[in-house]
């Protein structure tokens, strides 16, 4: 396999740095296909880490300078994960994150790790959708990815083909307070872009909430709502 820059239409992709390999190498060791370092790190404590869960699991490890540089500019990067991409189906018991166009990669990986934080692990994305194996989404989660279920969808109508949750749009201008929600489970959190949030048509096919905010600023950062909105919802759901 020739490894270069990432693209979204690679069949492989890769993490940076030494905690999200370790993360990968942890709950994704059969898409592992082998782990690069560099011999500036060699007195890292999580690569030794890595040396030992490699050689546990039979994964391939090699150092190779000019390579990790190619493939990641940026300085004090020790350790590369190359591995095949996977697809992990929904849980379709389980309370569900719903993102609806999201574009920026940085959110994204965010988002990731929060979900994680107040026990959800599914995740549906309507395209067009940012690429979630971007290396870039893969070092702001943390490698929090490679514990998420996650899966495309062209439409909500092909999501909702396949879950009958309880859905909740939440929307600046909805009709309930998130403190005065009840969430009845299984239930689905929809979230809309960045820049324009959910469609108006969204209101009508559910329960709409709103984080109540001052007028000092037009709506909060979508990492943020949604780390406020799955904590309040996971008390109650």
């Amino acid at each position: 396999m020739r490894l270069r820059k990432y693209e979204r239409d690679d069949s492989h992709a890769y993490t940076f740095g030494v905690f999200p390999t370790l993360e990968l190498i942890q709950h994704q060791p059969d898409s592992v296909s082998e782990i690069l370092l560099h011999s500036s790190g060699v007195r890292n404590e999580g690569i030794a880490k890595i040396k030992a869960l490699c050689q546990q699991l039979g994964i391939r490890v090699s150092v190779d300078d000019k390579l990790v540089e190619r493939l990641e500019s940026k300085e004090n990067t020790y350790a590369v994960g190359v591995f095949q991409k996977y697809e992990r189906a929904l849980n379709a018991g389980a309370n569900h994150v719903l993102l609806v166009n999201p574009s920026d990669m940085g959110n994204l990986g965010n988002i990731l790790r929060t979900m994680l934080g107040f026990g959800f692990q599914d995740l549906a994305l309507i395209k067009p959708a940012v690429d979630i194996f971007d290396p870039r989404s893969i070092r702001a989660s943390m490698g929090a990815l490679f514990q998420v279920n996650f899966a495309y969808y062209d439409s909500l109508d092909t999501y909702r083909a396949d879950f009958q949750h309880a859905l909740y749009p939440f929307m600046t201008n909805g009709e309930v307070v998130l403190g005065e929600a009840t969430f009845t489970p299984p239930f689905t959190l929809a979230f809309g872009s960045e820049s324009s949030g959910l469609p108006e048509s969204y209101r009508k096919l559910g329960t709409s909430v709103t984080i109540p905010q001052t007028k000092a600023i037009d709506s909060l950062n979508l990492s943020v709502a949604i780390g406020i909105a799955l904590y309040e919802a996971g008390k109650k759901g």
